[in-house]
Formats: C-alpha cells, structure tokens, sequence
C-alpha cells in the first residue's frame, strides 16, 4: 500500500509539474503580445515628434505635424493591436486560407480567388495619385516595423497556427475594398435558390417568392421637397460560406443611420447615428481611432484593421454613416459550351474563348494543388460553387467594375460640406451604400452611393449568355441617384429598405428588407420635436417591434377561431396583452420568434426538400419577404401540405399548427409555466474568436466571451438578428453605435461591441462589451483639450 501510495504520490507531482508547465507556457504565448501602451517605442522614418494619447479604453488619438508620420503611427498602432486580424483579412482577399488552416479551406479559396479581388486593388492603387500612395506606403512601412521590432512578441494565433506574417504592401489595403463589396452583394444566393426552385417547383411557385414592393410607402428617397437643392433623378458553395461566416468574414448585413436637421434638436445643430449591423465576432470588425494632423486633418471614428482612413465617422465640419443599399449587384448567365472545345462558349454566334487560370494553392502540412478557374468576358464560372453540375453558369458582379472606394473615404476625413461630401462619394461604387451626412452649418441629407448596373429589366433569374442581349450597359449616372439634400421634414432615415419610389427609371433591387426597423426609428424621431444624444440612443437601443404590430393581430384574429386549452390558452393570453417589446426577460418574445420558425418551416419544407430548404433559410431577406407576401394575401399555394391527403391545407390552418408546435416546443424544452419561457434563455449572443469553435484553444487562451441573454430580433432598431439555419443564437447585430452630435462633439456618444485589442489576453480585448450589452456608451473625446484631460496613457514619438 505505501509503494501504491508513493506511486500516487509521484503521479500527481509529475501531471501537476506538467501542468504548471503548460499554463507557464500558454500564458508566455498568450501575454507577450500585449503592449505597453505607456511605453515609447521607435519608428524610423518620422519626420517630425508625434504624439499618441489613448483613454480609458486604450482608443488612440494620434497628433502628427504631417500626414505620412500620421499614417506611419496609424499603421504601426493598428499592427500593435489587431496584426493576426489584419493578416486573417489578407489572406482572405487573396484566397490562401488553406495555407494556414488547412484543406478544409480550399473551397473558400477558391471562390475569392474566382472574385479577382487584387487584379482589381492593383490597378486602382497604381492609378491613384502620388500623394495618396505616399499616405499607403508609410501606412504599410508602419505595420511593416511593427512585425520586425516585435518578432518574438506576435499574437498568440501566429504561434498556434505555426506562421508568421509577410511584409504588407500597400496593394494589400486596397484589397479590403473587394472584400467589403463582396459580403455587401445583394443576390449572390436568392437568384440561385429560385432558379433551382423554379427547376424543381415550376415558374409560378417559384414566382410567389419574388418580393414586392410596389405597395411599399416606407421609401428612404421620396418625392418630399426639399428646402435647398434639387433631386435629380432621371452544396459546395454553402460549405464555402459557412466556412467565412465561422472564421467571423463574413460579416455585412444591414445598418441604421439617420439624421435630424437643427429644426429638431436641442442644441440647435444636426445630430446623426449610425450603427452597422455585422458579425458580432472578436476581435471585432472595426478599430475606432482619431487622426489630426496640424491645419490639415481632425477626423475621428472606425477605420478597418489593414486601411488607414476613417470609414464612417465625423471630422471638424461634417458626420457621415452609412447603410447597405441591398443593391442587386451580380447576375447569372447561363453558358453554352462548345461540344468540341469545353474551353470555348457562344457569344452572339461565335465560339469565344473561355479565360482559363491555373490556381497554384498551398494547403498546410500538404502537398500545393492547382485549380483551374474559367472565365467569360462577364467574370466567372461558378457553376461547381453553387452545387450545379448540369449547366454551366457565369457570374458578373459590380465588384469587378471600377470604383475607388479608397478616394471616397479619404476625401470623406478631409470634407467640409455637401459639395465635398457629394465629389467624395462619386467614387464608392462597388460597396453600394445610402450614406448619411450632416454638418455644423446645420445641413443635413443623403446619397445613394452605388453603382447600379443598366440591365434589360430587373433579373432575378438565371439570363441567356449566347448574346450581349442581357449584359450590363454600363451603370446609372451619379447625379441620376436618389439623394436629398435638407429635406422638407428635417430627417433622413435609411435601414436597408426601399430605395426609390415608384416611377423611378431604374430598377435597383428585389433584395431590400422590410421596413420594420424604418418605420419604427421615424415614428420615434417624428414623437419628438426636438432631440438630443440621449432621445438617439433611446432610439438605437429600441427593443419595440412593428414587426409586432403589423403581424400580431393578423395572429390573433386567427388563433381565435380555434379551441385551445392549457398552455395553448395561457399562451394565447399573453399575446392578446402584448405591447410588441422584445425584452430578454419576457416570454411572449420567445413563444412570438418560434412561432415564427414553425410557420416558415411549415410552409415551405414540404414542397422545397430538405436541401433546398436550407439554402432558402441561408437567405434571411428571401425568407422574410416570401412570409410577409403570405401575410399580406393571406393565402398561398405553399401552405397546402403536399403529404397530407385528400385535404388542402390554407393560411389559417398553417398559423393554427404552427403556434401548437410553438407552444409543444417551448413547454417540453422549458416546462409548464410560462414564467420561464425567458426569451433571454433561447435568445443569446456569443462574442467569438475564428479559433474559439476549438474546446482546448478556447479555454487555454479565453478566446470567446458569453453566451449572454438579450432581447430584441432581427426586426427591433437594436437587432440581434440568428441565422434562420440555428435559432436563437445571435450572430450579427450592431458592429457600433455612434452618435455624433454637431453642436458640441464633446456631447458625442460612441460604443463597440469589443474593444481596441485583439489580443485575446489584453484587458482592452472585450472591455466594452458590458456596456454594449447594457445600452450603454463610451465618451467619444475629439477636442484636445479633452483628449488630454481624459488620457490614461500618452507617448511621445521622435524622428
């Protein structure tokens, strides 16, 4: 027994002597690259002192003489605190994931290789003005330092996946330009799932998906008038997604922005917000910084880790923010191929020959492999991308027309009113935006900035490719987009609805959500008659839905007609007293949003399949706006059960069924009472690391942080919207709330849903999350005088 004792003895020395080892080791992997953010560091090539403050939560606020030492520090800083993501998104726009995560990548690789996102960011950068690549270069010579002045000090996911960083090369920054136009398509996946519904369905079922919005009033640019200027208007591809959407890259979705003109605030200025609604990932898609350079520049907001200039933001004069168009940006042709040369397809009565690439791509610990990628003078085949193995189908997307995003936001930092503002955005063309503007003049408006292609009728379907008949004849001419300038009313909305009315020339989209969250930010604006940063961020963090309001008693004048009893009763109850909140610790939110998934599920599955019904959920706007058309109708043919027989099933025998599957679900997963039917308990969000989903990395190096209960939905102005693929877990909401107030920045209100750092070990990793969560705001300090009063930490850089 003493020698079994001993044994035990030495045992449990070695596993704790081996355990203490590992935690010494992981937390040397996991700390040394957290900086000091007190100590000076050197950066060659300075021409002038700089001096670097950063705040309670580390945010910095650079002051350079000049702009090259400004863009130097921006790049060195960012590397400092977000390198790994930076060098995530370049490999992401170059296609070479499978080089540091392996084969399971390579489809992911090969479709953004397919997208030929360089080619284009070379030949915009070696276009561009002297003076702007000086700005790139020193921006990139910034990052550059940082990686050799801290080589043994690299974020702990280099050492993980076992490489280190390349040198950046300006090209890389624009390349995030690409990658932004990309995840902001409008119908890379609903013009496919309908085609192959129409293949599988017929024409007229498929047709019933189409939204409508002919009826639609909620329209961000109407026929209002304005007081100051004119409006002249003349399979293998879902693996591919899932892969992106898991390592956080595939983030763009909706937005909110608004404005109100002096008229109606309190301080007598403009106020404007904006929240972008993106992954909600760590670390998170935007860096806040602030930039001034002497008599030159004052701008502060977000920029993008890897790009230099403020993307959405304020400067001295002017704000601005920004909303997805839901432009519909890329169509599909059907090619045909040559029976005697598969590398030829016709092309109004010719064989023309296919574009074809040899894609060399190294895969981690494996062999390199080469791809071959076909082209037609419209972009790609991406045929095998989307699971299509009987037609060969090509791809043009606005991504690959010109457009200078770059020059936009560059010129947006420097902008001091609506004409500045109106030349800057000329330029953003493939990142289709509604950008929102106001100035300390006390203007205030909004412009469709998007290339919107000129097409032979809207296209929602797979076009012929044998002509040029349904190519695109170039885009609509800027000033013949919608825009306004200091509207009639005094407020300019804009959430991913509607674009333009009825009656304007040119088709934009089928793909725009629903107004839910416009109408509810204009009812709250329209409640007041003058406002304030604080009656904004009651607005921004609004959990009431008209999405309630508009469905709710259609929902009841139905469940009325039937008998219920028991929990169906008592669930029936709560929703006749319900006032549309979708607060976390209610329960009528949580009976509301599984009724909803049972109705769509009920409806659709059964004609669809199990495949295609899944892809169909993949397309969160297709799936809403094929269930409000039902709603609207109140009948479709999808709502007959096509396995039950000898009966036709209608809209109230689908609602009825689907609200007793509602109620069984939570009752059997939450019990009887309906008090802990929470909807905080389904509903939740997780801030994830691209490594967390890896048990033994996540909880070595505390990468992911949650899940946390919240209210609201993809419907509320604060959304927390889930893939329809996995209710309730949120993945995307609010990427940052901003807003700015143009009487006196210092009353300015700003949050992310992060920190500054990605650095999973850093105290600024998620330090703002509590407050994001809460409705609550950080201090957005812009004069210098509250820069240093406020400043926790300061350096001063020497040439």
């Amino acid at each position: 027994m003493k020698l079994l004792k001993k044994i035990a003895l030495g045992l449990f020395i070695l596993l704790l002597i081996l355990g203490l080892a590992v935690v010494f080791i992981v937390k040397n992997i996991a700390g040394r690259a957290v900086p000091d953010y007190s100590k000076a560091f050197t950066i060659e090539g300075l021409k002038d002192s700089v001096r670097v403050y950063r705040d309670s939560f580390a945010i910095p606020h650079i002051y350079a003489q000049n702009q090259t030492d400004l863009y130097r520090v921006a790049g060195y800083l960012t590397a400092q605190d977000r390198l790994w993501q930076m060098d995530l998104l370049r490999h992401v726009t170059t296609g070479r994931l499978s080089e540091i995560f392996g084969e399971d990548l390579l489809e992911a690789d090969i479709l953004m290789r397919s997208l030929r996102i360089p080619e284009k960011s070379k030949g915009i950068y070696e276009e561009s003005p002297p003076e702007l690549k000086i700005l790139f270069e020193a921006y990139s010579d910034g990052i550059n330092q940082f990686m050799e002045n801290n080589k043994s000090k690299l974020p702990p996911e280099f050492k993980i996946l076992g490489y280190e960083p390349e040198p950046w090369k300006p090209v890389h920054s624009f390349n995030l330009i690409g990658y932004i136009a990309w995840d902001l398509n409008g119908s890379w996946n609903s013009e496919i799932v309908l085609h192959k519904l129409k293949n599988k369905l017929g024409e007229a079922k498929m047709a019933e998906l189409i939204p409508s919005f002919d009826s639609t009033q909620s329209v961000i640019y109407s026929s209002s008038k304005e007081k100051k200027a004119n409006s002249n208007w003349g399979s293998e591809f879902i693996l591919a997604n899932q892969q992106m959407q898991e390592l956080g890259l595939s983030v763009f979705h909706g937005s909110n922005n608004w404005a109100v003109s002096s008229e109606h605030s309190q301080s007598g200025k403009p106020l404007l917000a904006n929240d972008m609604h993106l992954g909600l990932n760590a670390p998170g898609i935007w860096y806040p910084m602030h930039h001034a350079v002497n008599g030159e520049l004052d701008v502060t907001g977000v920029v993008l880790p890897g790009a230099p200039f403020v993307i959405s933001g304020h400067n001295k004069k002017i704000a601005w923010g920004l909303t997805n168009v839901m432009n519909d940006d890329i169509d599909f042709y059907k090619e045909e191929l040559n029976p005697s040369n598969s590398n030829q397809y016709a092309f109004n009565g010719i064989w023309k020959n296919l574009e074809v690439r040899k894609e060399k791509i190294a895969i981690k610990g494996k062999d390199t492999i080469t791809k071959t990628i076909k082209f037609t003078h419209r972009g790609p085949i991406i045929s095998s991308l989307k699971g299509i193995s009987d037609e060969t189908i090509s791809m043009r997307w606005l991504g690959n027309e010109w457009s200078n995003e770059v020059r936009t936001v560059y010129l947006l930092n420097r902008a001091e009113n609506w004409d500045d503002f109106r030349n800057a955005v000329k330029s953003f063309i493939a990142v289709s935006q509604n950008i929102v503007y106001a100035d300390t003049a006390g203007n205030i408006g909004m412009y469709c900035s998007a290339g919107i292609p000129k097409r032979k009728g809207p296209a929602w379907d797979i076009l012929p490719g044998n002509t040029d008949e349904y190519d695109w004849k170039g885009l609509v001419p800027f000033d013949s987009l919608p825009h306004y300038f200091n509207p009639e009313n005094g407020i300019a909305v804009s959430s991913n609805n509607k674009t333009a009315p009825l009656g304007y020339p040119y088709y934009i989209s089928y793909w725009y959500d629903l107004p839910f969250r416009y109408n509810r930010i204009s009812t709250m604006l329209n409640a007041k008659e003058k406002h304030s940063p604080e009656s904004f961020r009651e607005i921004q963090t609004d959990f009431h839905s008209t999405n309630v309001a508009y469905y709710l008693p259609i929902l009841l004048s139905i469940l009325e007609k039937a008998n219920f009893s028991g929990s169906e009763q008592t669930t029936l109850n709560l929703l006749r007293n319900w006032d549309g909140n979708m607060a976390a610790d209610k329960a009528v939110p949580a009976i509301y949003e599984t009724f909803f998934m049972k109705f769509v599920m009920n409806v659709f599955q059964d004609e669809m399949g199990d495949t295609i019904y899944r892809e169909f959920l993949g397309d969160k706007i297709l799936v809403r706006n094929a269930v409000h058309r039902i709603w609207k109708t109140g009948n479709s043919v999808y709502c007959n059960n096509i396995f039950t027989k000898n009966k036709i099933e209608g809209f109230d025998e689908m609602v009825i069924s689907s609200f007793k599957m509602a109620v069984n679900e939570l009752v059997e997963n939450y019990g009887n009472s309906t008090e802990k039917w929470e909807w905080g308990k389904l509903h939740t969000v997780s801030i994830n690391h691209p490594l967390g989903k890896v048990w033994i990395l996540n909880k070595l190096f505390n990468l992911n942080r949650g899940p946390f209960s919240v209210g609201g939905s993809f419907h509320t102005v604060e959304p927390y919207s889930y893939k329809y693929t996995m209710p309730f877990e949120s993945t995307h909401g609010a990427s940052q709330r901003h807003i700015y107030s143009l009487g006196n920045w210092v009353n300015s209100l700003v949050v992310i849903p992060t920190g500054i750092s990605g650095v999973p070990a850093s105290d600024y990793y998620c330090d703002q999350t509590s407050l994001y969560l809460n409705k609550k705001y950080r201090n957005d300090w812009f004069s210098r005088e509250k820069v240093e009063q406020n400043a926790k930490y300061t350096i001063v850089l020497k040439p």
